[in-house]
């Protein structure tokens, strides 16, 4: 029985053009109704990227490609954007529309990858998934369709060479920032790093080398993990999993040294001394940097929030309450994960909570409806100054339970957001300000 959702914080599949357009110069290209681009561009915001959003080339599937199909409609726009713009991968992605219709849209793609043109075909009909689960689908056709044609079979695995499969690009709002903080922190330790969305991946030439590394990096609680079980069938490349975002200075030491040991007893040749005194470092200027609150905090001590909700996806509510708590002192009350999870990854990540805190049970609920999560933290009485982490319909929340707003979501109609990181040591001091300078805007 299909349920209404309020408030939703995830797309359909079909929002899995994003990966495509966080791809330096890939192209997505749509054979939908002409207001699925548009409609992803809305929910996203400033997502445009190379040719994403409402630029995106689209067969603007129509009734009378209801009638007739639109694979001849289909076939000139993949021609026509060759022409047109410089694009060096195009990715099909199929709407509700042509899927129902039955289009063949595979064998019109294959045409074109036959002639050695680099294209692939993604089924991102928006009832099938939700694009957590696309953004997998689409890198995973990237690499079976197309990467596993053209990478040079002749290079051996480079030992130090890692891929890193983390923040969704643009479902998270600092995937930029987090891209940058963790190619940072890996290059740190030692490790070369396929980052492969963002500015500062090589484009298409570093997705060509995926085969070519030791392992891959996956930091989620769940999504992305079928792209690394994919590589790990195809080019027996192992994986090394952390299972939620870490934030601040503990979570991000206990990852890089965990990462670091994985890494030698993979065979990686890194130096250990120089890792560790790296992490030291990071460690040193973190702290430095928490030192200097001291004051801060002795003065504003009675009016600084002391508890916290988050609406978020698994990989936020866990880092973030595990850094809040920890290294904060805030302490985390009724936390909602949002990206509506599938059963089967549930349990463990409710394992991965069990470990918030050695003292209380923290209460996660599995709630994709923003209007019911909000309606629990409504009824919720809590003794003290809350804080409340969400997207932008949460705001008036806030405002009526007298909390402090924190953006961290979609929508975000009240944050611009351009390279800001919220894992690692920089992301954990980055989310202290965003706290402590939201509890500061209520002083007269």
């Amino acid at each position: 029985m299909s349920k209404l959702i309020e408030q939703q914080r995830f797309m359909c599949a079909i929002g899995g053009m994003q990966t495509v357009v966080a791809i330096p110069k890939a192209v997505p290209i749509l054979h939908s109704g002409p207001g699925c681009g548009t409609m992803v561009q809305g929910f996203f915001e400033r997502s445009t990227g190379y040719a994403g959003g409402s630029t995106s080339p689209c067969s603007n599937f129509t009734e009378t490609e209801v009638v007739f199909g639109g694979e001849e409609k289909l076939k000139k726009i993949i021609d026509n954007t060759y022409k047109v713009l410089d694009t060096e991968l195009q990715v099909v992605l199929t709407g509700c529309t042509s899927a129902i219709v039955g289009d063949d849209v595979n064998s019109v793609v294959r045409e074109f990858a036959n002639e050695g043109k680099p294209v692939v075909y993604v089924d991102t009909a928006g009832f099938k998934y939700t694009n957590y689960q696309s953004h997998s689908l689409v890198v995973n056709a990237i690499i079976d369709q197309y990467i596993d044609k053209v990478y040079d079979k002749t290079v051996q695995k480079k030992k130090n060479l890692v891929n890193v499969f983390a923040s969704l690009p643009y479902q998270d709002p600092f995937w930029k920032g987090n891209l940058e903080e963790i190619k940072r922190l890996l290059e740190g330790i030692g490790l070369k790093v396929n980052i492969l969305f963002g500015p500062y991946s090589n484009g298409i030439a570093e997705w060509k080398t995926i085969p070519h590394a030791a392992f891959n990096v996956l930091i989620s609680p769940w999504y992305g993990a079928e792209i690394t079980v994919n590589l790990k069938n195809k080019y027996n490349q192992p994986y090394f999993q952390f299972p939620y975002f870490p934030i601040g200075s503990n979570e991000t030491t206990k990852f890089l040294k965990e990462l670091l040991a994985y890494s030698l007893e993979a065979g990686a040749e890194l130096d250990e001394n120089k890792a560790n005194a790296f992490i030291a470092r990071e460690e040193k200027a973190f702290y430095e940097e928490i030192d200097n609150l001291a004051t801060f905090l002795l003065e504003f001590r009675y009016g600084l929030p002391n508890f916290f909700h988050i609406l978020s996806d698994s990989g936020y509510v866990l880092g973030c309450a595990k850094f809040l708590l920890h290294e904060v002192g805030l302490v985390p009350k009724e936390l909602f994960i949002m990206e509506q999870t599938p059963e089967q990854e549930q349990q463990k990540i409710l394992q991965t909570a069990s470990t918030i805190s050695d003292k209380k049970k923290i209460e996660i609920y599995f709630e994709p409806d923003g209007g019911i999560a909000q309606d629990i933290i409504r009824k919720a009485n809590h003794s003290g100054r809350g804080a409340l982490l969400g997207g932008a319909w949460d705001k008036e929340l806030a405002k009526e339970k007298q909390f402090d707003f924190i953006s961290i979501g979609h929508p975000s109609t009240y944050r611009l957001v351009l390279t800001t990181p919220y894992i690692g040591y920089k992301g954990g001091l980055r989310l202290i300000e965003d706290i402590y300078n939201a509890a500061l805007t209520t002083y007269p």
